[in-house]
């Protein structure tokens, strides 16, 4: 197939991208570069892809309608898989016009772009932090979620009612993921697992919010690239039952999570043994906008798929720990 990826010098878009190269589809990348974290890691994911002659990239905005419209224009795609936009929690307290220009402004541009050149299928990140401080877990598709905690949740929100109402009026076929807690070799630096890693490594001190009473789903970089690509051929239809699939679109959401949430302090004794030292811990009060716990429910992806996340806690770790190790071998700079 013909795919068209946003997001591919990105952390979950580069191991996307690479998988589908493995396997034989054409993929054409689309990314920003933008410096909300480390370009250097960014330029190291993308070099790894440009050799491929079955890959070709754009570098460009979301916000730009014109790159990426001539971007989507060249790729001819079968299937669109939106993964870009501006992530973080915390950043979204700090410059929260990058998740109005990214995460509404340039996913409506992509959603354009999906009505006018008509996939077979839209795929289109989302995220666990739509759930908010949910007091029930684990998380299921139908929950409600109109309690969002931050902007970066709330745009992500309005990025999943704006894209049903496309699949409402234009026929779109369109399945929304919501990540839990993604980590894994060329992670993102500004996420705890790479932060953990990369501070335990460097004799520094570790910042552990609300005192480490917390847990999360962590979910494995591989696992939920086999998600996604399963989830490629999962058309939604509405015949479906038992299903999250919309009553009135061609529309579903998924949660891809493992369905097994540790407790922070437990995953930072695991980061501990793998690289084999202790961490300088510091215990900190709750942030503004963070949850005390993620738990995603993994039955609907199960059943559409026959595959659910199952890489053990020490086996991610483990291998997080030994690319960090290479990667700055290799490069001689620290990841920032």
């Amino acid at each position: 197939m013909r795919i068209f990826i946003t997001g591919t010098a990105g952390f979950i878009g580069f191991h996307l991208a690479r998988r589908l190269l493995a396997q034989g589809h054409l993929v054409d990348g689309f990314d920003g570069m933008t410096t909300y974290y480390d370009v250097s890691l960014k330029e190291a994911r993308r070099a790894l892809l440009l050799p491929s002659n079955a890959y070709r990239d754009t570098i460009g905005m979301l916000e730009d309608f014109k790159s990426l419209s001539q971007a989507v224009a060249q790729a001819a795609p079968d299937v669109i898989i939106h993964l870009a936009a501006q992530a973080g929690v915390r950043y979204s307290l700090e410059n929260p016009r990058a998740y109005i220009d990214a995460n509404l402004v340039g996913a409506f541009n992509v959603m354009e772009l999906a009505r006018l050149h008509k996939p077979k299928h839209f795929l289109m990140a989302s995220t666990s932090s739509v759930y908010g401080a949910s007091p029930s877990v684990p998380f299921y598709e139908k929950d409600r979620t109109d309690h969002p905690l931050t902007l970066y949740a709330a745009t992500k929100k309005a990025a999943e009612a704006m894209a049903h109402s496309y699949s409402h009026l234009w026929s779109i076929p369109t399945t929304m993921f919501r990540f839990f807690t993604v980590y894994g070799p060329w992670g993102r630096p500004d996420m705890a697992p790479l932060k953990f890693v990369k501070a335990i490594e460097n004799d520094q001190t570790i910042d552990i919010y609300n005192h480490g009473d917390m847990s999360r789903d962590f979910t494995y970089i591989d696992d939920l690239v086999e998600a996604i690509v399963r989830l490629i051929d999962c058309n939604p239809s509405q015949d479906k039952a038992d299903d999250s699939v919309s009553p009135v679109a061609p529309f579903r959401i998924v949660n891809i999570g493992r369905g097994a949430p540790v407790r922070l302090l437990d995953f930072i004794d695991t980061v501990e043994r793998a690289i084999g030292k202790k961490a300088r811990r510091n215990y900190l009060d709750m942030q503004a906008g963070d949850v005390p716990r993620t738990f995603a429910d993994s039955e609907l992806l199960y059943r559409l798929t026959g595959y659910r996340p199952d890489t053990p806690l020490e086996t991610g770790v483990e291998a997080l720990v030994s690319w960090y190790r290479d990667y700055q071998k290799n490069s001689g700079a620290l990841i920032y």
